[in-house]
């Protein structure tokens, strides 16, 4: 698939980060682990339709664009569970939400706890002993046991999908990278409601907080990783 999200910025600006000596790319970790974020039925919708259509369902919807990214991210997992690395999920917690406030302003306590409510979406859902964390706030690492969990199993770096981009994506590689884990964002096994917001957001993490990869790379390393941990 093309990568738009290349060329999404204007020349002049994408010549001034370059100039600037942003971006580049991080060594590939010894011992990552997979976060999957936020990928809930509210957010895929129940079937494949225009977005402008599926938010009649569920205001947070992203339409095709989710329907689009799930078999690809489901190779991403499948390769993660082949390689025997730890694979962790995220979900909005309805109750703490109404509680303690969501991840975006101007939400209702009936309607989020409606979205909040529905599961990891069946195409990818989580295994017995993968780890499922509630959260509050967009970012996977707020006020969640994760960096916990991550230190306690050994992770040295963090390969990242899910939902939305520009959002709870963005929110969590932004803090994963603050917690000094190089961080992968897989282009293609990410979506959100608004293809603009989706480029604008791999462009800019991309030349600063981290290495923007596609499925096929992503497997590649997976596989190498899988054979490396064989010898």
């Amino acid at each position: 698939m093309t990568e738009s999200w290349k060329s999404v910025v204007p020349e002049r600006d994408r010549l001034i980060l370059e100039r600037a000596d942003f971006g580049g790319r991080q060594p590939w970790g010894r011992r990552p682990a997979l976060l999957i974020v936020d990928v809930v039925r509210s957010f895929t919708g129940s079937k494949p339709q225009d977005v402008l259509q599926a938010i009649g369902e569920y205001n947070t919807s992203c339409g095709t664009s989710a329907w689009d990214a799930l078999p690809r991210m489901r190779e991403v997992l499948d390769a993660a569970r082949a390689a025997g690395i730890p694979v962790v999920y995220t979900k909005g917690d309805a109750e703490y939400k109404v509680q303690c406030g969501g991840s975006v302003k101007n939400e209702d306590p009936a309607r989020t706890r409606r979205v909040h409510s529905t599961p990891i979406a069946d195409e990818i859902a989580p295994r017995d002993g993968e780890f499922v964390i509630g959260k509050t706030k967009a970012s996977a690492f707020f006020q969640t046991p994760l960096a916990v969990y991550l230190v306690r199993h050994g992770i040295d770096s963090l390969i990242v999908m899910g939902t939305a981009t520009s959002g709870c994506v963005r929110a969590s590689v932004v803090d994963g990278f603050s917690h000094g884990y190089p961080t992968f964002v897989v282009s293609d096994g990410c979506f959100d409601r608004s293809q603009f917001f989706h480029d604008v957001t791999l462009y800019d993490l991309s030349t600063k907080y981290a290495t923007i990869v596609t499925v096929e790379e992503t497997t590649g390393y997976l596989k190498s990783f899988m054979l490396k941990a064989a010898e």
